[in-house]
Order: C-alpha cells, then sequence, then structure tokens
C-alpha cells in the first residue's frame, strides 16, 4: 500500500523537474537569456563581468534600430569566434556609415554620441582600423555594429558589417551586480531626423 503513493510522488517530482527543464529551454532559446559581458569594448556603458538579459522575443517584429545594443556571433574567421560579441547598432540596411576626422556620420550626417568612453571627460574618436576602410553601404539584413569603448573595440569597422541572423537579441536590462541594475536606455539621434538613407 506505502509503495504506490511513493511511487506517485516521485512521479510527480519527475515531471516537476522535467517540465521545469524543458520551460527553462523554451524561455532561454526564445525568449530571453542571460549573458555576461566579456570585453572590455562596450565601457562605460557595460562593464566586464557585469550580466544583462537579452531579448530575443521582440526582434522578431520589431526590428534592430540604431542604438540597440545588440549580442551576436562574430564571424568565423574572427579571433574569438566562439565568445559572443556586445556592441551597440550604428548603422541598419540601407544606411551608409561614414568615419571622417574622429567622427561617425550616418548618412552623412554626423550622429552625437553621449554612450562614448571618455578620457579626462573627453569622448574618444572613432578612428577606422589602420589602413582599413572609411565608408561602408549596410545591405539588406545586415547591422554596422561598434563598441562604445572605440579604441578598444574589435567591430565592424574590422569584420565589416554583420548579418542579422548571427544576433542572438537585444540587451535590454543590466541585472548584476545588483547595484548597477538599470534599464539599458535606447537614445536618441535628433540630428538624424531629416537625414535620408
Amino acid at each position: 500500500m506505502r509503495q504506490r503513493p511513493a511511487l506517485g510522488c516521485l512521479f510527480e517530482i519527475v515531471e516537476t523537474l522535467v517540465l521545469t527543464v524543458v520551460i527553462f529551454w523554451v524561455i532561454q532559446t526564445f525568449v530571453a537569456q542571460p549573458f555576461k559581458v566579456q570585453q572590455g569594448s562596450m565601457e562605460s556603458t557595460l562593464e566586464e563581468d557585469q550580466y544583462v538579459l537579452v531579448d530575443k522575443l521582440t526582434p522578431r517584429w520589431d526590428p534592430y534600430e540604431l542604438g540597440d545594443i545588440v549580442v551576436f556571433q562574430p564571424p568565423p574567421s574572427w579571433t574569438d569566434a566562439n565568445i559572443p560579441y556586445i556592441k551597440r547598432v550604428i548603422g541598419v540596411a540601407g544606411d551608409t556609415i561614414e568615419l571622417r576626422d574622429g567622427h561617425v556620420l550616418v548618412n552623412g550626417e554626423e550622429i552625437l554620441e553621449a554612450y562614448l568612453y571618455t578620457v579626462d571627460g573627453v569622448p574618444q574618436d572613432t578612428e577606422p582600423t589602420p589602413g582599413g576602410q572609411t565608408t561602408w553601404q549596410i545591405g539588406d539584413g545586415q547591422l554596422f555594429v561598434m563598441g562604445d569603448h572605440r579604441g578598444n573595440s574589435s567591430d565592424s569597422r574590422t569584420f565589416g558589417p554583420i548579418d542579422v541572423p548571427d544576433v542572438a537579441g537585444r540587451a535590454w536590462l543590466r541585472y548584476w551586480p545588483f547595484d548597477a541594475f538599470t534599464i539599458l536606455q535606447q537614445p536618441v539621434y535628433p540630428e538624424l531626423s531629416g537625414a535620408v538613407p
């Protein structure tokens, strides 16, 4: 008599554990995923060893935009291709990106980037890769990305635009360490309101 309730209890525990694992897998695969920042290229917006939550769901109907912070798989030929990168979107399909005199121009308009890493209160210049190109036309299904710490970032200036399917999602919440907890704000670029791609 006692064996049957014990087996029933064991079955319920196993069933609960399997259901929990399945729900966790579905959420991580399709909805949201934690991500540990492993590079210093997004300082001071994101510091190394901080954790962010990556939204994998809304990009399915809400395309990536200028200013979004995204996690993506770097090109296979890249040195650290096994470690996901986190960068900021600077250009989307149809945009022309130009680096000129230390500034970034999107469709001919210089953008104001308040999030750039500063040295003694002065924002870093955005320089091209030595000997590299300074202008890019972003194709369909592509994004141009750069780190906020331009002097310490391997990004589209080196490996070119990335493909949207390689993007895991949009970082929207910094949740660890707890004293750094914040929603990552989407910057605005009023200077681009009249720009035509």
